[in-house]
């Protein structure tokens, strides 16, 4: 908060496409304005407040040290206090809370601008960092599946990292590392699902083959929806739109796959992914219900990411439970042989 006011006015080849495609495209991009932007009695507030506060001629208001690690400067400082100001005076009027650049006038703890959603990412990847320990202790190197899984959690950590950063604070950078991390982790998550239920890994000329066109399609998906974005139009809609179709194949190929294990062995755990995918949709229906965060600081979008944490968990006890079970009918098949 500003210190003075002056005025009365108030598969292991997707893992570098990904990398060089996230390092490749951090250039700079214009934010949509939303409804608060709009208020002349806001533009008026941070015109004011730059003025009497950012003059370097002028004896310049002071930016504290943990807000400058976060990188606030003099005209965010005036950005984030006018929305608050405003706000503040819009409630008083019986008016409604209205958004600032696409978001809620969220209060920041210690610079970071929406506190319970970096919370709930560092859950989430905490979730995927003890998930992979686990995954790694547990099921052997020469497994044929675990190289899968191991990117599977490589993908889930490298996009709650970007979340997290983009969370603490919202530049077109970090708001791009958070889009097309997930949108990774989201294609991944259809690739490993289509690799599993195919069983993909299994060096049969066909399968091998099959592997191959699947990789190829998928990193040229990828390639495509970042270029669209990047190169053409950042469309929010067009995003959560490609995002939802992959994950509904996601959700079907986990479900065929619970459906005909189940079918198969008649144990509970093969019903999981069927119920974790969802678990998924369920806490990802929170973003239809948006509204103002709760003391400033808890929103849908942040409820959205508390609710991942658990399916999370449960995905590594399952591709564990998953690798012991195809190990243990190997063997069997050994034997009998």
């Amino acid at each position: 908060m500003l210190r003075r006011w002056k005025t009365s006015t108030r598969h292991p080849s997707l893992l570098p496409l990904f990398i060089g495609l996230i390092i490749a495209c951090l250039l700079l991009r214009t934010v949509e304005a939303s409804v608060g932007d709009k208020l002349p009695e806001f533009r008026e507030c941070v015109k004011v407040c730059k003025r009497e506060n950012c003059d370097p001629n002028n004896d310049p208001t002071p930016i504290p040290i943990h807000l400058r690690l976060l990188l606030w400067t003099c005209a965010h400082e005036c950005d984030y206090t006018c929305q608050h100001i405003i706000t503040s005076r819009r409630l008083a009027a019986g008016k409604p809370i209205t958004q600032f650049h696409g978001k809620w006038p969220f209060v920041r703890v210690l610079g970071m601008q929406e506190p319970f959603s970096v919370l709930f990412s560092l859950g989430n990847l905490v979730a995927h960092q003890t998930g992979l320990a686990r995954l790694r202790e547990r099921v052997p190197a020469g497994y044929p599946l675990r190289r899968y899984y191991e990117l599977f959690g490589y993908f889930g950590t490298a996009s709650w990292v970007f979340s997290t950063v983009f969370h603490m604070r919202d530049f077109a950078a970090t708001e791009q590392l958070d889009y097309f991390g997930a949108g990774a982790t989201v294609l991944y998550g259809m690739y490993l699902a289509l690799v599993r239920v195919a069983r993909l890994d299994r060096p049969t000329p066909r399968r091998r083959s099959i592997l191959r066109l699947w990789t190829v399609f998928c990193a040229a998906l990828y390639l495509a929806h970042v270029s669209y974005l990047k190169f053409w139009r950042w469309d929010y809609t067009y995003n959560m739109t490609a995002n939802v179709v992959v994950g509904m194949v996601h959700n079907l190929l986990w479900s065929y796959f619970s459906w005909k294990r189940w079918a198969e062995t008649r144990q509970g755990w093969t019903v999981w992914p069927s119920m974790l995918v969802a678990w998924i949709m369920l806490a990802m229906s929170l973003e239809l219900f948006d509204f103002p965060p709760l003391g400033g600081a808890l929103d849908a979008h942040s409820l959205w990411h508390l609710g991942t944490i658990g399916p999370a968990i449960l995905w590594y006890n399952f591709m564990i439970k998953d690798s012991h079970d195809l190990a243990k009918t190997a063997k069997f098949k050994e034997i009998k042989a």
